[in-house]
């Protein structure tokens, strides 16, 4: 008496084709909505977020220095930031990381 039935192997020859676009049209829609959606959205809040830097505001640049705008000229790519009283810089828009709003007092360093 048998208790286990025996195994069939899949027959050779199979549409080697459909074995790949399978696998692949499913990992397709995850990784749309893993990977590339949630960039595009970060990317355009970012764009907005430069895209209303005013003067007054306290702005975090991308390597890390935290200053006032001081001049900011409508259609052009670049602001003016104050560091700290005697120094002032001309920075592009996008390498402004993070707005922190108006009436965040900027730290002087010791």
């Amino acid at each position: 008496m048998l208790f286990i039935t025996p195994a069939f192997a899949q027959a050779p020859g199979g549409d080697p084709l459909s074995s790949l676009l399978v696998p692949l049209a499913l990992m397709l829609p995850i990784f749309y909505f893993l990977v590339i959606r949630p960039q595009q959205q970060r990317a355009k809040s970012h764009k907005e977020m430069v895209e209303k830097v005013r003067r007054g505001d306290t702005v975090v640049l991308g390597n890390g220095f935290i200053g006032k705008v001081i001049k900011v000229k409508e259609g052009e790519n670049e602001i003016e930031v104050e560091l700290n009283e005697q120094m002032r810089i001309r920075v592009t828009r996008g390498s402004v990381a993070d707005v922190r709003g108006k009436g965040e007092p900027v730290k002087e360093s010791v």
